[in-house]
C-alpha cells in the first residue's frame, strides 16, 4: 500500500477516536458521578444513564470506527509507524479539542509533551 493509504488511515484514526474521546468526556461530564449514582441510585440507574445518554452512544460509535480504522490501517503499513503516528497524533489532537471544545486547562507541560511525542513520530516517519 502505498504511502498516501497509510497516512490517510492515520488520520481516520486520529479523527474518529478524538470524536469519539471528546463525545464521552462531555457525556460523563452531564451524566455525572458514577460511584454516587450507584451507591444512591443502584447499578440500574447507572446502566440507563449511560445507554441512554446520545453524546455517550455515538462517541462509542466513533471509538468503534477508529478502532477498526486502525485495524485496517495496520494491514495496510508497518505497525512501527501506523502504532506510534496514531497514538500520538490523537494525543495532540485530544489536548487541541479540549482547550478548544471543552474549555479545557491544557497547560504547557502538556503543549510540550505532545509537541514532543509527535516529534518523536515525524523522525520515524522519515
Amino acid at each position: 500500500m502505498n504511502h498516501l493509504a497509510v497516512w490517510g488511515g492515520i488520520a481516520a484514526v486520529v479523527i474518529a477516536s478524538t470524536v469519539g474521546d471528546i463525545l464521552q468526556s462531555r457525556a460523563m461530564k452531564e451524566i455525572g458521578d458514577l460511584g454516587l449514582v450507584r451507591k444512591s441510585e443502584g447499578l440500574g440507574a447507572v446502566i440507563r444513564r449511560v445507554t441512554t445518554n446520545t453524546r455517550f452512544m455515538i462517541g462509542l460509535a466513533f471509538m468503534a470506527v477508529g478502532f477498526f480504522c486502525l485495524l485496517v490501517t495496520l494491514s495496510w503499513g508497518d505497525v512501527s509507524i501506523v502504532g506510534p503516528a496514531s497514538a500520538s497524533l490523537t494525543f495532540l489532537a485530544n489536548a487541541l479539542v479540549a482547550h478548544i471544545y471543552l474549555k479545557e486547562n491544557v497547560d504547557r507541560r502538556r503543549w510540550m509533551a505532545a509537541l514532543c511525542i509527535a516529534g518523536g513520530v515525524a523522525l520515524l516517519a522519515q
